[in-house]
């Protein structure tokens, strides 16, 4: 994937994680840079990297973009030719980054489902995603709990889902 749709992409799901149910417009993006890191780049010039006019970007606008859309500088790059996301790339060292970028892919793959897609991008997201998944682990083998979480969550009516775990334990 080329440095410019993968912003394009985030823009995407950075609009979707903000309730906007479509993508950031880039003056949106500048915008709220601005407003929440006090820093941004001009809307020209991510017009530019979108476009592909800049296919490279300086460490201090990366590492910006990074902070904005909360992922590791090291995804802001074009990809290789024959790159591929998932666990098992040869090219991505770090475990770490392995999984939120399988879970950054993840999210593409059933965007037509916004709140799937949201969850693994708060997870991608998360300063420790290896940790939130073992959490959920945790959480999907103790039932009562997963009952207790989701009313206090989602007041209202049972889910399918809690009406399933309801019948187990029954």
């Amino acid at each position: 994937m080329k440095l410019g749709e993968k912003i394009r992409y985030l823009r995407l799901m950075e609009g979707t994680l903000r309730g906007l149910g479509r993508e950031m417009s880039q003056p949106e993006v500048v915008r709220a840079m601005q407003k929440e890191l006090k820093k941004s780049i001009s809307q020209a010039y991510l017009s530019q990297i979108e476009s592909g006019a800049r296919p490279h970007l300086t460490n201090t606008t990366r590492m910006l973009l990074a902070r904005f859309f909360k992922v590791h500088p090291g995804y802001l790059v074009d990809d290789p030719e024959g790159f591929s996301t998932e666990l098992a790339s040869e090219l991505i060292a770090e475990q770490d980054a392995k999984l939120d970028l399988w879970l950054v892919s993840g999210a593409e793959r059933f965007r037509q489902d916004p709140e799937l897609s949201r969850a693994l991008i708060t997870i991608a997201r998360y300063f420790d995603s290896k940790k939130a998944l073992q959490l959920t682990a945790e959480i999907l083998e103790t039932p009562e709990l997963i009952d207790r979480l989701w009313d206090v969550l989602n007041p209202g009516p049972r889910s399918e889902g809690n009406k399933a775990t309801a019948n187990r334990r029954a």
